[in-house]
């Protein structure tokens, strides 16, 4: 079957590369061609042609290896694989600067692809921040129209109030406040792809529940799982099959400007993000510090360049360590002490730089 598949990729990818080539050169003349790869099959090779006819400079900009993220459905030894690590090496030497989003990333380029790059660290943009809590309301308010978990356990003593799961407004004069007995809000966001096994935490969401049935306590969870992608409804498959008493799990779609706004909103994030490569680091959680939302995340080789354990969130390996992690950060919860509140706290006082500041830093500087 390998035949006709192979045969139909490269018919597709001439095919691109012809349309690609032929938008690229109706533009301007630029002094640079700033590319990200992946995907760079066939963008390179066609920004490399473009490039000599302009007489521009060529920068890659290095988020993981293409032919990585193919071997995870076709398998290291595939052919397609092959010709795409081969053509990613060739033509990632022609550019004429480089930049990656990890020190692991530079390393391997230079031993590997004899290839020199810079170091420039993923930043969140600056809508990336800690929420308000009247905006938090109305976001829960909105959600509420739409899913279950957002809306108010219990019936509200006042009737001048505004309630959700988690806040509840003063009609009189507009207070908001976070509810007594309120749920933990767990979030994580996903592409639903291989790179991401979700049963890793399904399965630590069944052992949370037991603990709170053993007697431990712990607040109920609201489990929000962002994000589109192919395999999203074989874990609703899996979700629909879960019958929790103190734990709600949904799967929204977020518009653009809800999706930062309930990060800064939530009380922890969860990666399940584990590079192809070993070499690049999610944006997700960036995204995620930028909103001084501590994160757990599961273990790969260079996750410690961003999460660094015990101190703005937790690594984890398995299930049963996510577990295990839940139920201490969550142990007395809305607590303002214990490690929770300390990670916020660190990610607080850390101030990151922000995209436009980290640009200036280090990409400025190797343009002259």
């Amino acid at each position: 079957a390998v035949g006709p598949k192979l045969f139909q990729y490269v018919i597709k990818v001439i095919v691109q590369a012809i349309q690609l080539l032929y938008t690229m050169l109706k533009i301007d003349q630029p002094s640079y061609i700033l590319l990200q790869n992946p995907p760079g099959l066939p963008s390179i090779a066609v920004a490399w042609v473009a490039c000599l006819f302009w007489g521009s400079k060529l920068i890659i900009d290095w988020h993981n290896y293409g032919y990585t993220i193919m071997s995870l459905s076709h398998g290291r030894n595939h052919p397609l694989v092959q010709i795409a690590k081969w053509y990613e090496k060739l033509f990632g030497r022609l550019s004429d600067y480089n930049l990656c989003v990890t020190n692991a990333m530079k390393e391997d380029l230079w031993v590997n692809c004899n290839i020199k790059a810079v170091t420039l660290y993923d930043k969140p943009a600056s809508y990336f921040k800690e929420t308000p809590l009247e905006l938090q309301h109305q976001l829960y308010m909105k959600l509420a129209r739409d899913y279950e978990p957002f809306k108010p356990r219990t019936e509200s003593v006042s009737s001048n109030a505004e309630r959700s799961a988690f806040t509840e407004m003063d009609e009189k004069n507009g207070q908001v406040k976070k509810t007594r007995g309120r749920p933990a809000l767990l979030i994580s966001s996903t592409s639903w792809t291989e790179d991401e096994d979700f049963s890793v935490l399904l399965k630590a969401l069944e052992d949370y529940e037991q603990y709170i049935n053993e007697g431990v306590k712990l607040p109920s969870l609201v489990c929000v799982i962002t994000g589109k992608g192919p395999l999203k409804d074989y874990y609703n498959g899996l979700i629909n099959k879960l019958h929790f008493e103190h734990i709600q799990i949904c799967t929204p779609w977020l518009e653009a400007e809800d999706y930062p706004l309930l990060l800064g909103s939530a009380d922890l994030g969860v990666c399940l993000h584990r590079s192809s490569s070993g070499l690049d680091l999610p944006m997700k959680v960036v995204d995620m510090f930028g909103c001084c939302l501590p994160v757990c995340a599961i273990h790969f080789e260079c996750l410690h360049e961003l999460v660094k354990h015990n101190e703005n969130g937790l690594i984890f390996r398995d299930s049963n360590e996510l577990a295990e992690q839940l139920k201490m950060l969550f142990l007395g919860f809305p607590t303002l002490e214990g490690k929770l509140h300390n990670f916020r706290k660190n990610l607080r006082v850390s101030k990151q730089l922000r995209w436009d500041d980290s640009w200036d830093q280090t990409v400025l500087p190797l343009l002259g």
